[in-house]
């Protein structure tokens, strides 16, 4: 039989390697997500842009986007499944409001980073 106070001690420490060797990716929204929505987004959804005047929608800064629309947040910490933001550039709502409106679809690996960064929290990192 073994010691139980070792046991006690040795369990936090294996969750902890658990944990750090998970290697899942966490996407930086400084270095990952910032870049695609500056390149994909920010010609409408600046300040004073159409997706701004019309929607009430900022993406210029982390803050702006988190905040989301007049009608409320588009992005879900934790759930791209129920973020309006991933929806629209994953193109799971009605065409005439997928995103970016009227240009070239994002590519799969934008769609994959908006999501992963959106389901680990939407951290500003």
């Amino acid at each position: 039989m073994f010691p139980l106070k070792g046991f006690l001690f040795a369990l936090p420490l294996a969750s902890l390697v658990l944990v750090g060797c998970s290697g899942e990716h966490q996407v930086s929204f400084k270095k990952e997500v910032a870049p695609i929505v500056k390149a994909n987004c920010l010609s409408c959804h600046a300040a004073g842009g159409k997706g701004d005047t019309q929607a009430g929608l900022r993406m210029d800064t982390y803050e702006a986007l988190m905040k989301g629309t007049r009608h409320g947040p588009v992005v879900v910490p934790g759930s791209s499944l129920s973020s309006v933001f991933n929806q629209v550039v994953e193109g799971r709502v009605d065409k005439s409001i997928s995103m970016p409106h009227g240009g070239e679809p994002l590519s799969e690996a934008s769609i994959r980073i908006l999501k992963a960064w959106v389901d680990q929290g939407a951290k500003n990192n």
